[in-house]
């Protein structure tokens, strides 16, 4: 009762203040609800005001952004439209940090929000994100799978357009975010189809096998070997007969013996992992 009579208090507060373009009365019944004290709440919201950060703590926005998701998963789903500017403001702060603090989160949130509210107010975050510094990509990239999951089917293959671009970075010496990306195309096989595997996918990890680094070419060869596990899978054999064809010209006939290399360390991954038959394989 005591908290009934509080919130009822809290709720009629006259004195909170707004720089919105709604009318104050508008933009406080947006924010309003009944979870957990308002006054909390519309103090958390104030400390994500730029000027405010700025003249306070300069890391005062990234302990928001860090604290966000909590935040939303105590409100619910149904009270997002209380936190929604809070989270727009944070995802387009001048700060790199705070950006990739919620990129790194951004597939927890969906998860709270569910896929209409994610494909509504997280997808376009999302997409501004992918164009980002690398540092703030790499947050997306780590729990891409995770992300994409949650999205519908017609959603998800817009994406695959992209994919290709995680092959660019801003240095290129940075080949743990390449091989993070062949990581995660490993656990993206079982979202798509063996139509778009082969068309979109197996340009990007035959890349990856002839990547300078070797760690990132050892990830690779799981790649490629899940792949023709999957495509074998398939109603579509003629995929899989496609794809081994192209790693015999690609890498078996490659006139550098780095490629033929490439080629055994793809058969043997092949084989122990048992991703054909043996006659098939033979």
């Amino acid at each position: 009762q005591s908290m009934d009579s509080t919130l009822h208090y809290i709720h009629n507060d006259s004195d909170l203040s707004t720089n919105s373009s709604f009318s104050p009365e508008e933009e406080r019944k947006s924010k309003v609800q009944d979870v957990v004290p308002q006054a909390l709440l519309d103090q958390y919201l104030s400390m994500t005001d730029p000027s405010r950060a700025q003249t306070v703590d300069t890391e005062i926005a990234k302990h928001c952004a860090y604290s966000l998701p909590g935040v939303a998963l105590t409100l619910g789903r149904q009270n997002w439209h209380c936190l929604k500017d809070t989270y727009e403001t944070l995802a387009s702060d001048m700060q790199w940090k705070v950006r990739r603090t919620l990129a790194f989160s951004i597939h927890e949130l969906a998860v709270i929000l569910g896929d209409q509210l994610t494909a509504g107010d997280l997808v376009p975050v999302f997409n501004g994100f992918l164009k980002d510094l690398d540092e703030v990509r790499i947050g997306v990239l780590k729990h891409l799978h995770d992300f994409l999951k949650l999205l519908h089917v017609d959603k998800r293959r817009e994406y695959l357009y992209q994919l290709q671009e995680f092959l660019v970075t801003d240095n290129s010496r940075n080949w743990r975010f390449r091989a993070e990306l062949a990581e995660q195309l490993i656990l993206l096989l079982d979202l798509y189809s063996a139509r778009d595997i082969y068309d979109y996918l197996r340009p990007i990890a035959f890349s990856l096998c002839a990547d300078k680094v070797s760690s990132v070419r050892w990830i690779s060869y799981k790649l490629v070997s899940e792949m023709v596990k999957k495509l074998y899978m398939a109603s579509t054999p003629t995929l899989v007969v496609d794809l081994m064809n192209e790693l015999v010209e690609k890498f078996c006939k490659c006139h550098k013996w780095s490629g033929r290399q490439t080629f055994v360390f793809i058969c043997q991954t092949i084989s122990e992992d048992d991703c054909l038959p043996m006659d098939q394989f033979a």
